[in-house]
């Protein structure tokens, strides 16, 4: 336990450190390579950790070049802007508008999409608008915030989801229909624990006639009216491809190479450029966290965890549906959601309680928020803002994390039980 645990240690906190720009990718790949040499984990072992996680991570990349196309297109731009137009100038509407906006790029782009592209496009806007700098920290805390706050409700909503839902084999449908009210509980409770600590923060009058009309923002006026249609047929596929029992990732990469091909030639993106943009060290960074991760396994900690999760069971049901998700959560701020995700699920798995599943992905996608190291979205979303010239320390993203995130998670769960 105490070196597959050293092993996960030293590789979690190079991938958050990432000393010289070593990618997340390679220290992930290296770190399985050890695992491998050590005798942690064995090939059948890496063999099984690739069954489980090539579908969830091609999707991944696929949700991200079809944002990537998007985002070339001026789609997010002009959300962004009619958003913010549409609060007639009012902040605290603008406020909520801004939110609801990430909510629904999280739901159908991933908590990761909404961190990279709506991000520096919220900063650009909310500087045009000459925001003083705790307007801009209220309105960027609480667009992270939603982004992971309201991946729930579609397994292509989050990383996290996808694997989860194709461990336990968990179609769209039932997954969409099971965690619909748990979603609606966590926005509503995100935007009301947000507004109680920005309030102040936000400005009461914006003036929106600084911004530019939103149909001036739109790149490509043939492109962006075809990605209405575009979109709508690729959920209806991600529907049909449920019934047949097709997996996500076909959709989702498949869609967004098709896409791709129908910007370039409609000459609204350079397509070689955009798929190299491509976030693929994603896939080695997967495949080889969960490698290490299986280390953890191999060495009992899942075991462990199953008989905590035994004893919550022996508690009553509301103990066992709410201890699962704060243990996720709780598990997912320290040492990173995606590593909690899969050591969860096998734990999960092994009590038979496959219920719980829900539970688990409410944890590892609102419980990270609590610390900056949680998910990856929040590391892709600091990033972002630092080379945008906007440094958050961990104090203060901290003191917002630790206040929001326990009460959201705990109402978000009620919708479980």
């Amino acid at each position: 336990m105490i070196l597959a645990f050293g092993l996960f240690l030293i590789t979690l906190v190079l991938i958050i450190w990432q000393p010289r720009g070593l990618s997340i990718g390679t220290t992930a790949v290296g770190g399985a390579v050890v695992a491998l040499l050590l005798g942690i984990v064995s090939w059948q072992d890496v063999w099984e950790v690739t069954l489980i996680v090539w579908d969830a991570t091609l999707a991944f990349i696929g949700i991200i070049l079809l944002s990537m196309v998007l985002d070339e297109i001026g789609f997010f731009e002009w959300a962004a802007v009619k958003m913010a137009r549409l609060s007639g100038g009012s902040g605290p509407l603008m406020f909520l508008n801004i939110l609801l906006l990430g909510a629904l790029v999280a739901a159908f782009f991933a908590n990761d999409g909404a961190a990279l592209i709506l991000t520096p496009i919220l900063l650009a806007k909310m500087r045009y608008l000459r925001m003083d700098a705790k307007a801009i920290f209220a309105f960027l805390m609480a667009g992270g915030f939603i982004g992971d706050a309201a991946s729930n409700p579609l397994v292509i909503s989050n990383l996290t989801n996808i694997v989860t839902a194709d461990y336990f084999h968990i179609g769209f449908i039932e997954y969409m229909r099971r965690m619909f009210l748990p979603n609606l509980l966590s926005i509503a409770a995100s935007i009301l624990f947000l507004w109680l600590v920005f309030r102040k923060s936000i400005p009461r009058h914006v003036d929106v006639e600084l911004l530019p009309e939103a149909s001036t923002v739109i790149k490509n006026r043939k492109m962006f009216a075809i990605s209405w249609w575009f979109l709508g047929i690729l959920l209806l596929g991600y529907f049909i491809g449920d019934l047949y029992h097709i997996p996500v990732s076909l959709f989702a990469l498949g869609g967004a190479l098709i896409f791709l091909a129908i910007a370039a030639k409609h000459k609204a993106t350079k397509p070689m450029m955009t798929i190299k943009s491509a976030p693929w060290h994603v896939v080695w960074f997967s495949i080889g966290l969960y490698i290490v991760v299986f280390g953890l396994k191999n060495a009992g900690l899942t075991d462990e965890i199953a008989r905590w999760l035994l004893w919550l069971k022996s508690q009553g049901h509301a103990a066992h549906i709410l201890g699962t998700g704060f243990l996720s959560g709780g598990l997912s701020a320290v040492m990173n959601n995606m590593p909690t995700i899969m050591v969860m699920d096998l734990a999960i798995d092994k009590t038979g309680d496959t219920f719980l599943a829900y539970a688990n992905i409410l944890g590892a996608n609102l419980g990270p928020k609590m610390t900056p190291i949680g998910s990856l979205a929040t590391l892709l979303w600091l990033h972002v803002l630092e080379k945008k010239g906007v440094k958050i320390g961990w104090g203060a993203y901290m003191k917002v994390g630790l206040i929001v995130t326990p009460p959201v998670l705990f109402v978000a769960l009620l919708g479980l039980l």
